[in-house]
């Protein structure tokens, strides 16, 4: 059976509805940073999402060629998650009616098998499986980056994504409730990709710390009411 990171890591991809705290080891991750509305039609983020997934299934389809980085075993590909900020002061994912106004680092973990060693016969292998996006990933579009968020207060949201504000608020309360302070980062204005090389430590915290979503559900097969999505936020 393929190793699946969703039932093995239970406490970090399925929460309760009640808000809980959580503390988020080191990881490794695909990244791919940038801004604008998640929504449009060929934008950046649709962009970014079509690396990611190349990139992911490249490694995880290895086993079928002659190469497969060291130490490799078969895994479900871990879902698309996000790192969001927008706007001044500290965002919590709420208070942007603007979404073009929304910068974003779009992540999908990795085995820790896939590391900088491994990342250009990687990206030469997913070049030739999608010519289309060779470009981006041998311009450096697509980063490995490996940190840990530490101490976080998380809660699952079910539903659209534009009514997260209500488990927001909940997951804020309970924050408070714990004698503990949101630790947000206030980043607005800064280069996406200067976020991104933040979050390249080496496992360990960074220094900016950002509202956090990780996607289980698929918008394009799934009803709004069932999405499921996990909202986490860094606290101190």
């Amino acid at each position: 059976m393929a190793y699946d990171f969703k039932r093995e890591f239970r406490d970090l991809y399925q929460p309760k509805t009640v808000p809980a705290l959580v503390d988020v080891p080191a990881m490794t991750f695909a990244a791919v940073a940038g801004a604008g509305d998640p929504n449009e039609e060929g934008g950046a983020y649709k962009r970014a999402l079509e690396l990611l997934y190349a990139f992911s299934y490249t490694v995880k389809m290895s086993k079928m060629g002659d190469w497969q980085p060291e130490g490799y075993f078969d895994y479900v590909v871990p879902p698309l998650e996000g790192l969001w900020w927008g706007g001044e002061g500290a965002f919590d994912g709420t208070g942007v009616a603007d979404k073009a106004a929304l910068s974003w680092v779009s992540l999908i973990r990795q085995p820790d098998f896939v590391t900088p060693g491994t990342l250009p016969a990687i990206r030469e292998m997913a070049a030739e499986k999608k010519p289309d996006l060779a470009g981006a990933l041998e311009s450096g579009e697509l980063r490995l980056v490996r940190f840990s968020e530490g101490r976080c207060a998380q809660s699952m949201h079910r539903g659209p994504y534009d009514e997260e504000g209500a488990t927001i608020s909940k997951l804020a309360a309970f924050i408070g409730a714990q004698s503990l302070r949101l630790d947000i980062s206030e980043v607005g204005g800064s280069r996406p990709r200067d976020i991104l090389g933040a979050l390249d430590c080496d496992g360990s915290v960074p220094s900016v710390r950002l509202h956090h979503e990780i996607y289980l559900g698929d918008p394009r097969r799934t009803r709004p009411e069932n999405l499921r999505t996990v909202i986490r936020h860094p606290v101190a």
